[in-house]
């Protein structure tokens, strides 16, 4: 799940989230450096693991866990009253710190970002959680509602932890006393909270080849050439420029609805520019 969606959340960025089915490391040796990439990636897994157990447990899928019967002790104020099956977020956060969390070293610096990063990765999903209501009543009157909790799709978690990304805090490792912690690379800037991401070292280029980290570069990527963004040629393209081609695809069109209930369409020869980096 979680490789699923940093591919999907870094699809047109000069770093793609690219895997190496020929290799013992997924992502290649670009996890040796301790970057925001290496961040959103622990952070991603770390969710994927939480969110995948919590959803096993309310489905009935797991003999140790179930429902989350302790929401049913908060007060709704008369507004509604629980029911339903509420997801047991806790029981899969207890999971993923016991089966992620365990392997890092908390007296090192990159153990001590990765765990912060893998708690941001938690956090994101108790951000996403999500109130789902039903209405019971005469004639659809909702005289009485029953709501339970439920986490949100993972999608929207991906997006939660890319803002993060975007945000993230360079830190450095301090002893203080007999206690290690990270601070803030320059005094005064801002310190990261729980739900923010943290790195230690600066990305690599992403633009050209390196096979020893297993970077693949953006030659001959698809980039948009009207957009500004990280998707767009200029910056994908990394100042290379690109290659423009022509190619005739087939595509429905002149659709029409006809009663009762289909949708015919024609076929349709179009020319359409697609754009490839240098």
């Amino acid at each position: 799940m979680g490789i699923s969606q940093c591919q999907h959340q870094f699809s047109m960025h000069r770093w793609n989230c690219s895997t190496f089915s020929d290799s013992p490391y997924v992502f290649g040796h670009l996890l040796r450096i301790k970057s925001r990439e290496k961040a959103y990636v622990y952070a991603i897994s770390a969710a994927g693991v939480a969110y995948s157990v919590t959803r096993a447990c309310s489905r009935g899928e797991l003999t140790e866990c179930g429902c989350d019967e302790r929401i049913r002790q908060r007060p709704t104020r008369g507004r509604w009253v629980w029911g339903g099956c509420s997801e047991d977020l806790r029981f899969g956060e207890y999971f993923s710190k016991e089966f992620v969390d365990a392997r890092e070293a908390r007296n090192t610096a990159e153990g001590l970002m990765n765990l912060h990063n893998n708690e941001a990765g938690r956090r994101a999903i108790r951000s996403e959680m999500e109130l789902v209501c039903k209405c019971h009543g005469v004639s659809g009157s909702c005289s009485m509602r029953v709501c339970w909790r439920r986490m949100g799709a993972f999608t929207n978690i991906g997006d939660s932890i890319l803002q993060r990304f975007e945000g993230a805090s360079i830190v450095r490792f301090v002893k203080k006393r007999k206690r290690k912690k990270l601070r803030p690379l320059k005094r005064g800037f801002k310190r990261p909270t729980r739900r923010d991401l943290v790195y230690l070292e600066e990305s690599p280029d992403y633009c050209t080849r390196n096979e020893d980290l297993g970077v693949l570069g953006t030659t001959g990527r698809l980039c948009n050439k009207t957009s500004w963004g990280m998707d767009g040629c200029r910056l994908l393209c990394c100042g290379r420029g690109y290659q423009t081609m022509v190619k005739e695809v087939t595509e429905k069109c002149n659709c029409r609805f006809v009663w009762c209930c289909k949708v015919h369409c024609e076929k349709c020869q179009v020319s359409r520019e697609e754009h490839y980096c240098n």
